[in-house]
């Protein structure tokens, strides 16, 4: 779909949010903010669902007769797919709503896309160049590990993170590529045992840093809490790049979330929704 067809309508980034952290809201802002300079919709606006400025406050402000709602969000879960949606209007399984002055369209979660694969490729191959140790290994000297959340309560919280594996190791850059996880198998420290190179780069599949990719996955890869909340206290780093532990070198990348890439995998979210009217309609 040309983007030209996008000057008739606004859209809106949809994060979480929350008050608890304010690095939460950054990837939100910083992608609106890229997606307006490139001057494709009538309108860019960041919202959230739990924090300023909501998601239903922002939408009853638009006035374009074709508004995107585009959630930053990494996988098709509980909130992505059901809670938000419902909260709006959408009946299940429909992303079109008929509103009484636009029609508003829900996106895929970006995490979900296909091409978050140049994200992921991004962020490991940026952080081993910034950081060469004593030169930067190759990709074929390095095992990709892609650092999920996970969870037994949700079949769909893995998936995206299981793609991504999958279509990397079939580009055989890597000498190895594998999915690891907070809250199930298999877990973060098994990356050690799972690598079969020296060297070995840890990509967190997660929107913002906050508590997960800041401590908990550090601490699960070796680092002592007390040394991280020291740097964090004094602005460093929370790893330093590269690390040896358990006889292999690591780096550690930040989050997927802040990736400048992400603003590609949101527009060919767009197009997708833009293009697709096989999902049905329903009209408020």
């Amino acid at each position: 779909m040309d983007c030209d067809q996008f000057t008739d309508a606004a859209l809106v980034v949809l994060g979480h949010g929350t008050e608890q952290n304010a690095l939460s809201a950054a990837p939100v802002r910083q992608h609106a903010a890229e997606l307006r300079r490139r001057n494709l919709f009538a309108e860019v606006r960041e919202a959230f669902w739990k924090q300023e400025p909501q998601i239903k406050t922002v939408l009853a402000d638009l006035s374009a007769r074709r508004v995107f709602i585009a959630p930053l969000f990494i996988s098709e879960g509980y909130f992505s797919d059901d809670v938000i949606p419902r909260e709006l209007g959408f009946a299940p399984g429909i992303s079109t709503l008929n509103t009484q002055h636009s029609t508003w369209i829900y996106c895929r979660p970006v995490g979900s896309h296909d091409s978050m694969t140049g994200v992921v490729l991004s962020r490991a191959r940026e952080i081993v160049d910034q950081f060469p140790f004593p030169r930067a290994p190759r990709p074929g000297e390095l095992t990709l590990f892609i650092a999920g959340h996970g969870t037994e309560k949700n079949g769909n919280s893995r998936q995206p993170v299981d793609r991504q594996v999958t279509l990397i190791r079939a580009m055989n850059l890597y000498a190895g590529v594998h999915a690891i996880f907070l809250e199930e198998s298999p877990r973060i420290p098994e990356c050690y045992q799972l690598a079969q190179t020296k060297n070995l780069v840890v990509v967190p599949f997660f929107i913002s840093d906050g508590l997960h990719t800041q401590e908990d996955i550090p601490v699960l890869l070796g680092e002592t809490r007390t040394a991280i909340q020291q740097r964090l206290a004094a602005g460093q780093p929370v790893w330093r790049n590269p690390t040896e532990k358990n006889g292999k070198r690591v780096w550690y990348a930040p989050a997927i979330g802040r990736e400048p890439h992400l603003a590609d995998v949101i527009l060919d979210s767009v197009r997708e929704a833009g293009g697709s009217r096989g999902n049905g309609t329903r009209t408020e």
